[in-house]
């Protein structure tokens, strides 16, 4: 199987750079500066900020679908990001995390999770979209629970 690793558009997100830190906060959302890597992994290209990058901390609904698996949650997006990451190739902001994928049908019901380390992702992808139904799965951080990038079979 090979699959599809998509990042976020930026688009949605680049008005939120020009707000000053006030209005960023009464919007809950928080202006940043990367000061580890890893530690600030941008959801729109898929990789760690480096040292001293700008980011914002927004929350994202990531799983609008109209069902109890509805789900928002925080995601980190660098003030340089430029395009979202699309391919084939794992992207590396996975490697080293454990991750927590979920699958959902085209409802978006679940219908299997696994929790695995990101050198293990293509496997759980794998097993993942075997199952009857599944359409897209979603990854996520595990131990903070933050959307990482969605993926889909490759066609």
């Amino acid at each position: 199987m090979k699959f599809r690793f998509q990042g976020l558009s930026v688009e949605p997100f680049r008005p939120l750079f020009a707000l000053s830190d006030e209005e960023l906060a009464a919007r809950g959302m928080r202006r940043m500066i990367a000061d580890a890597k890893p530690g600030f992994p941008c959801r729109v290209t898929l990789e760690d900020a480096q040292p001293g990058e700008r980011v914002l901390l927004v929350n994202y609904e990531h799983q609008p679908a109209h069902t109890p698996y509805r789900s928002i949650g925080p995601i980190f997006v660098r003030e340089s990001a430029a395009g979202a990451y699309d391919g084939m190739d794992v992207p590396p902001v996975l490697a080293g995390r454990l991750l927590s994928l979920r699958a959902y049908d085209a409802d978006g019901m679940m219908v299997e999770a696994d929790v695995v380390q990101g050198d293990e992702v293509e496997g759980a992808l794998t097993r993942l979209f075997a199952r009857e139904g599944a359409t897209v799965v979603h990854i996520h951080n595990a131990k903070r629970g933050c959307y990482s990038c969605s993926v889909q079979l490759a066609r």
